[in-house]
């Protein structure tokens, strides 16, 4: 024993210090998600009833084998991206190749509109449209998050005046409590006429909106067009509520994409001005790949946080708007806390968990080739 000791001491003391670590992930990460799954599976109403099995969780997508085929459909479209991107240059033959992953494509679609119907029959229809408000919610509020911010940061890269103070404002959004900033929001939005936002738009003679009171898809507000499923989009309370989001990390994105902007060797950008490179042609080869970890980085924990949202969509919910603000979080809650079901709510909380994961594995393959340096 005294022997193995020596031997292994390096690696023993190393482990005793990550033992601690282990342990508090343990206990307040991993802990939660399987009690979770045990919850799930009982009646569990304050305190634990009846055993289950899969009964919440057929209640709520109507048709489980539906949305294992719905999943598979996810993964398909992973895998028809991942053929082609990743073997399109060791196939000679890269026609075939374009034809496989296009019926690879094609099929995950057909499963997945074919299986959500199916679940939308006989399923939690609130709870699965939640999803899809969710799906809005974190789709605009990133794209705009991670846009602007590319935007802002590499407009304080360059050499301007007075940087830092700029920098200090960026972030007030993001430490601004959620709940102060949404009420905040909450008002600037309001359906009456005169209304901060009501009165600006005037300015410009556009009629006053009812915002975050209006349960109408944003392609009717903008264009009078009434469309009905997913291509609608989201309704022009949600909208409202994105808005807020995009406030509230901006600035944040900002400053992590500054930072990663100011490692970049300038010996590369001046290089790449010696063979007369253009500033376009300069961001896009050096800087956007150089960025494409710290990009990927903010994606995925933004697409996390944005599907864990809460807090301002709740303060900012109105009863005018129907459920188009009931986002999945919200929708957990009310189950959990309105009606007091603790074993659904956890059932509703797995689904999520579930897929987040395939999601966050499809962002994952996607950018993988541009995470690294070499």
């Amino acid at each position: 024993m005294t022997k193995f000791i020596n031997k292994h001491s390096e690696k023993i003391t190393g482990y005793f210090f990550i033992l601690p670590a282990v342990l508090i992930i343990g206990l307040f990460g991993i802990f939660p998600v399987f009690f979770g799954m045990y919850m799930s599976v009982h009646k569990w109403k304050v305190f634990k009833g009846r055993f289950l099995g899969l009964e919440n969780y057929n209640k709520i997508l109507g048709d489980i084998p539906a949305f294992c085929f719905f999943i598979i459909g996810l993964l398909l479209l992973i895998l028809s991206y991942w053929m082609w991107s990743e073997l399109k240059d060791k196939f000679k033959n890269k026609i075939s190749l374009l034809l496989l992953s296009v019926l690879t494509l094609v099929l995950g679609i057909y499963l997945i509109n074919i299986n959500w119907d199916k679940m939308l029959v006989s399923g939690d229809d609130d709870y699965l449209y939640s999803l899809i408000y969710t799906f809005y919610y974190s789709f605009f509020t990133i794209v705009f998050e991670v846009g602007l911010g590319l935007i802002i940061a590499y407009a304080l890269y360059q050499r301007l005046a007075g940087k830092q103070f700029f920098q200090m404002i960026l972030l007030f959004p993001y430490i601004t409590p959620a709940v102060m900033g949404a009420a905040v929001f909450f008002l600037i939005f309001g359906k009456a006429e005169n209304s901060f936002l009501n009165q600006f738009i005037g300015l410009f003679g556009i009629d006053p909106q009812l915002w975050l009171f209006d349960k109408r898809p944003i392609t009717e507000v903008l264009f009078g067009i009434k469309i009905e499923g997913f291509f609608a989009g989201p309704s022009l309370a949600l909208m409202s509520s994105i808005l807020y989001g995009i406030w509230s990390y901006t600035g944040y994105y900002a400053i992590i994409l500054l930072a990663g902007l100011s490692i970049i060797p300038s010996d590369l950008y001046e290089a790449a001005k010696a063979e007369g490179a253009s500033r376009w042609q300069t961001f896009t080869k050096i800087t956007i790949p150089l960025l494409m970890p710290i990009i990927f980085f903010l994606m995925l924990t933004g697409f996390i946080n944005t599907f864990q949202a809460f807090n301002s969509i709740f303060v900012m919910q109105t009863s005018s708007a129907g459920d188009s603000m009931d986002v999945v979080t919200i929708e957990i809650f009310d189950h959990f806390w309105g009606r007091v079901k603790y074993g659904y709510a956890a059932a509703e909380g797995v689904i999520l968990f579930i897929i987040l994961n395939v999601l966050a594995i499809s962002q994952y393959v996607i950018f993988r080739k541009r995470l690294s340096y070499d």
